[in-house]
């Protein structure tokens, strides 16, 4: 049989499917872990992350195993409770980075949005800047933050929420398929706020903390800055603020630091989830939800880690953690003045890094 040509794209593809392995079959167990110390596996998405996703949503235990990382570097996988980076009577880790491509080639594009970072998230190297220092809003890519600061309180993730009429007050107004009375569990919150960007899952997440919405905040803020993250702040839990802001640089160490929370991990890859949502006033309903990401919806790149976000003031956006070739990196779109061109700027970073020369 004779064989046709493969066009670039076709060459793109299957150069990234091969550099995935058996890395995209690869799953992590977060919950139910009796050991000190376990080895992990990191998750690329597709549809083990669904099934993952209803595990987390209804076991009791919700200790995450984390790969503890203060946003510069790697350790070994420990299972703790929290951070111990805001906790002065906690372990010390000392993070350095491990492998030795120490002369990684800068990626040969040009971006049209406001702010870009791609980082080899392998040996800490830039392999592509523009305007990374600037500090920028983020809008929903806050819900990273709000995702992590969750996670480290090791609260019952079967615990019911039920969304309060605050919840829908924000700095903006904004869109909502959720209702006031609306019932989830706080895993489904989370995962609501992670794969839909649904605004007052994430505020109703923050009011149920210890210490209610003022702790939560004073978190945040005291989480960015256990990561070096020196140009952020965060007015809110959700992206609506537009005080809510931090340079490309700074989201970098934000994503890696999200990369050891397999939660994150499964919720922001989950392509699609049909909600079963109760509510006593309004009746139950299904609330099918999908990922607001195209790329990881259309399931064609390797996405590990993923936000999209969106107001007038930071404009389009996307962090993402992804392997290509066999190496990590991340990616940092900031201010995208459309979806095509945020998109537009992705697929470029990711098609360049499967060409990239890796020796």
């Amino acid at each position: 049989m004779k064989q046709l040509p493969l066009t670039k794209q076709q060459l793109i593809a299957a150069m990234i499917s091969l550099s995935l392995g058996s890395v995209a079959q690869a799953a992590l167990t977060i919950n139910g872990s009796t050991e000190t110390a376990s080895s992990a596996r990191l998750s690329w998405g597709g549809a083990d992350s669904l099934s993952e996703a209803r595990n987390i949503m209804y076991k009791s235990n919700s200790s995450p195993i984390k790969k503890v990382d203060n946003g510069y570097g790697t350790t070994n996988i420990t299972n703790t409770n929290s951070f111990a980076s805001s906790n002065n009577n906690g372990p010390r880790y000392n993070t350095t980075y491990r492998g030795a491509f120490g002369s990684s080639d800068m990626i040969p594009i040009s971006t049209d949005s406001r702010s870009v970072a791609v980082i080899d998230a392998e040996t800490g190297e830039s392999i592509y800047e523009k305007d990374a220092d600037i500090a920028r809003p983020m809008a929903s890519i806050t819900k990273v933050m709000t995702a992590m600061v969750v996670l480290d309180a090791g609260l019952d993730m079967r615990e019911e929420i039920t969304l309060d009429p605050e919840d829908f007050v924000g700095p903006k107004r904004a869109s909502s398929r959720l209702k006031s009375g609306d019932r989830l569990n706080r895993a489904e919150m989370l995962l609501m706020a992670l794969m839909k960007s649904e605004n007052p899952a994430a505020k109703s997440l923050a009011r149920n903390y210890p210490g209610g919405y003022a702790a939560f905040m004073r978190a945040m803020n005291r989480k960015a800055q256990d990561l070096g993250m020196s140009t952020a702040f965060f007015g809110d839990p959700t992206g609506l603020d537009k005080r809510n802001v931090a340079s490309s640089k700074d989201l970098v160490k934000m994503v890696r630091a999200a990369g050891n929370y397999d939660v994150i991990r499964r919720f922001s890859t989950t392509k699609s989830y049909d909600f079963f949502v109760s509510n006593y006033s309004n009746g139950n309903r299904t609330y099918k939800a999908n990922n607001t990401s195209m790329l990881v919806r259309d399931g064609s790149y390797p996405i590990g880690i993923s936000k999209t976000g969106f107001i007038n003031e930071a404009g389009r956006c996307v962090v993402m953690e992804t392997r290509v070739n066999n190496r990590p990196a991340i990616i940092v779109i900031l201010g995208a003045n459309s979806s095509a061109t945020r998109w537009g700027d992705a697929k470029n970073i990711l098609n360049s890094l499967a060409t990239r020369r890796t020796v």
